[in-house]
């Protein structure tokens, strides 16, 4: 423990370090300096900086000196001495611009994980540029089943017609009578006998003709199909982007009974009700 005397020789040297300010004219805020008028006013603060530091650290000392402890005014000192330190050691700029790209690199994987679509900017995508919704929403596995339909389509579409256009000019070849014109017999086998069977050919022609057409007809609405989904699909999607999906999905069936007023029954009925929470 620290005795009673060095207590006392501790206010002492207090008292004569104020005195000594008093003597000095330097107060506690180092606002004024007794000097002569004469004196600029820059001498007057500069002098009194001085001689208030050379007091404070005169009392710093003594207190060390007897007690053995450091104040706790000035435990700052060493802070603000590694603060100056560490802010007069020079800065890499290869450090600060990796720090820099790291950072944007963050942003931007941020960014991709926090995309919300919005369904009009996707409906419009998906309207102008088939499968631009489904681009626009970042589900990039549905474009091989978009284009995989329209794929389908365009295939089905060409061989329809195709087939069309070959029973169309055989059937208008086999109702004429003209024997230069006979590209129905590309659909025969060898030496077949077609007077005899002529009837019969022209309503196969006819019938696949018409068979053709039906399906190549079906193959443009079934395109128009697949264009529609895609642009109905990237527009929910978005919609549902936002849709809170969540584990606590309980059911509960439990008895009620059910109100008949209103209707033919004279008591109440009785049954289960189903209830879904989510």
């Amino acid at each position: 423990m620290i005795s009673a005397h060095r207590y006392i020789r501790l206010a002492l040297l207090t008292f004569c370090a104020v005195l000594c300010m008093a003597v000095h004219g330097v107060t506690l805020d180092a606002s004024s300096v007794l000097v002569p008028d004469s004196v600029p006013q820059l001498v007057v603060d500069t002098l009194s900086r001085k001689r208030l530091a050379l007091v404070s650290d005169s009392l710093y000392r003594s207190t060390v000196n007897e007690l053995g402890v450091v104040p706790l005014n000035t435990v700052d000192r060493p802070v603000e001495a590694a603060a100056s330190s560490v802010s007069a050691m020079p800065v890499s700029t290869a450090a600060v611009d990796s720090a820099r790209k790291s950072l944007r690199r963050e942003q931007r994987l941020q960014k991709l994980t926090s995309f919300t679509p919005d369904p009009n900017k996707a409906t419009w995508a998906g309207i102008v540029f088939p499968g631009g919704g489904q681009i626009y929403n970042h589900k990039y596995w549905k474009l091989p089943i978009v284009y995989g339909g329209f794929l389908g389509c365009a295939y089905a579409l060409n061989w329809n017609n195709q087939m069309y256009s070959d029973y169309s000019q055989a059937y208008l070849d086999i109702m004429d009578d003209d024997p230069g014109t006979a590209s129905y017999e590309d659909f025969l086998p060898p030496r077949y006998n077609v007077e005899a069977n002529k009837d019969y050919l022209k309503r196969v022609f006819k019938n696949r003709k018409d068979n053709y057409r039906r399906q190549r007809d079906m193959s443009i609405f079934c395109f128009i199909g697949v264009y529609l989904i895609s642009v109905v699909d990237a527009y929910v999607d978005a919609e549902l982007s936002n849709f809170d999906i969540t584990e606590d999905l309980t059911v509960q069936v439990r008895p009620s009974i059910v109100d008949t007023r209103g209707t033919t029954l004279r008591n109440q009925a009785y049954g289960l009700q189903c209830s879904f929470s989510f």
